[in-house]
């Protein structure tokens, strides 16, 4: 079994005392169903499992009694053949057949003896139009594909290579070579493979890259067979969109242009078919800011985005085998930055940091921009050696909108002044800032103190 990090939160979920149910959601083949099934397995618990996709006659009967806690449960028992013991794990897969279920998550929480799970893939858009959501009474957990910490442990990297890696992040100086240079022939690996789980099973049995590829173009399919669910003009917008995702990542800004996307296009003709596959977890954007100033959030400009796909391995197959010979071979006169921008975009995204950039004809631009608690870091993607040309970020910093400055490129570690270089594979070490647990407020002074 893969490693994954969301196995930890959901063994914590089946350990705790918490009322609340668990969603497990993400983008189609990320892995959901089979983690899920793989940590019940082995926390020795009672379960039982429908997939409501596979089981569309119970799918409809329990549409009859989403009002009916009772009926509910007991359709389920008939259907599965016996009542399990209180306390057992109840797990409802592929919930978008059954949006509604959402509304009833409440009552089976306070009404049951039972664990709830529930998955599914799309929810993100499904769950937009269900009136009523569970506040209170519902864990979610999101999944993506494999990251590149995940990746390294699948080819047997020991987590104590990591913690040392680490190290030098956190205390930056030279790798030795033979280190660095392993680890980024991993990293163009990553970037062929990706992370959806089944490829990673193919690519770490086989190492071949063939069946790699066949599989990664069979999960393109499956993403395009999502979008005929849709009436035919919005199917059309949707392929159009995600078809437009490789060659709009190679333009020189790499901003999404509505443009080439036909004559007379338009971002508010469109908008909904971006949410949709932002929503679904196909495609990640990252939005333009007017200024490097905190909040971020306060000069998104929603209209101007870089629209990255959720799998830097199925953007290498979209791109075709040539792409793959060039990063095998490291042909240095091939730009490579639509992938490494594409890789950072999947790692920030991952760890739900705010993702960003800045781009303006008086400063030039900053290809991500995040924040660390309350620290503003920009990041800077360099696929060439080159990568120490940097205008704005040499403008922004003189000018003190930051305190530190981030350049991911292929070489080993330096620092110079306020610029950290480090090797683009240590972007899984970025993570964000956790809240402090404790924040009470001593009062003692205002029953001691005479005022």
């Amino acid at each position: 079994m893969l490693y994954r990090k969301a196995q930890k939160e959901i063994k914590n979920w089946l350990s705790s005392t918490s009322k609340e149910a668990l969603l497990v959601t993400g983008a189609r083949q990320v892995g959901k169903t089979y983690l899920i099934l793989e940590t019940l397995k082995e926390s020795k618990l009672e379960y039982i499992y429908f997939d409501l996709v596979n089981s569309s006659e119970l799918t409809k009967t329990l549409s009859n009694y989403l009002d009916n806690v009772d009926m509910f449960i007991e359709t389920l028992f008939l259907y599965n053949g016996f009542v399990p013991k209180e306390g057992s794990i109840i797990f409802l897969d592929e919930i978008q057949e059954l949006k509604e279920i959402v509304t009833l998550i409440k009552y089976l929480v306070l009404n049951t003896k039972y664990k709830f799970i529930f998955s599914g893939s799309l929810l993100g858009v499904t769950l937009n139009s269900v009136k009523s959501a569970p506040v209170g009474y519902l864990k979610t957990i999101t999944m993506y594909p494999l990251d590149l910490e995940e990746f390294l442990i699948a080819n047997k990297i020991d987590q104590s290579v990591l913690t040392k890696l680490e190290d030098y992040f956190l205390n930056p100086r030279q790798l030795p070579e033979v280190i660095h240079n392993t680890l980024l022939n991993l990293f163009y690996h990553y970037l062929i493979v990706g992370g959806m789980p089944r490829v990673v099973d193919i690519y770490v049995s086989t190492k071949g890259l063939n069946e790699t590829f066949s599989t990664q173009e069979n999960i393109i399919e499956e993403y395009k067979r999502d979008f005929t669910k849709y009436q035919k003009e919005e199917k059309l917008k949707l392929i159009n969109i995600f078809d437009s995702i490789p060659s709009e990542l190679n333009e020189k800004n790499r901003r999404f242009n509505i443009n080439s996307l036909g004559t007379n296009s338009s971002y508010r003709r469109y908008e909904d078919s971006f949410n949709w596959l932002i929503d679904a977890g196909v495609a990640i954007p990252t939005y333009n800011i007017k200024e490097i100033k905190y909040p971020l959030k306060a000069s998104e400009k929603r209209n101007l985005f870089k629209l990255f796909l959720n799998d830097t391995g199925l953007l290498s197959s979209m791109y075709g085998k040539d792409t793959i010979f060039t990063i095998l071979e490291r042909k240095e006169n091939r730009n490579l930055g639509a992938l490494f921008e594409n890789f950072v975009a999947m790692e920030l995204k991952s760890k739900n940091l705010p993702l960003y950039y800045f781009n303006n004809k008086k400063h030039g631009e900053i290809d991500f921009v995040t924040t660390l608690g309350d620290k503003i870091i920009p990041i800077e993607v360099k696929s060439g050696k080159d990568y120490k040309n940097h205008f704005a970020l040499n403008y922004f910093l003189s000018e003190k909108s930051f305190d530190k400055a981030f350049v991911l490129n292929t070489s080993n570690i330096s620092v110079v002044e306020n610029i950290y270089y480090y090797p683009i594979y240590m972007v899984m070490f970025i993570k964000p800032k956790n809240l402090p647990e404790d924040i009470e407020v001593d009062l003692s002074s205002l029953k001691s103190t005479k005022w």
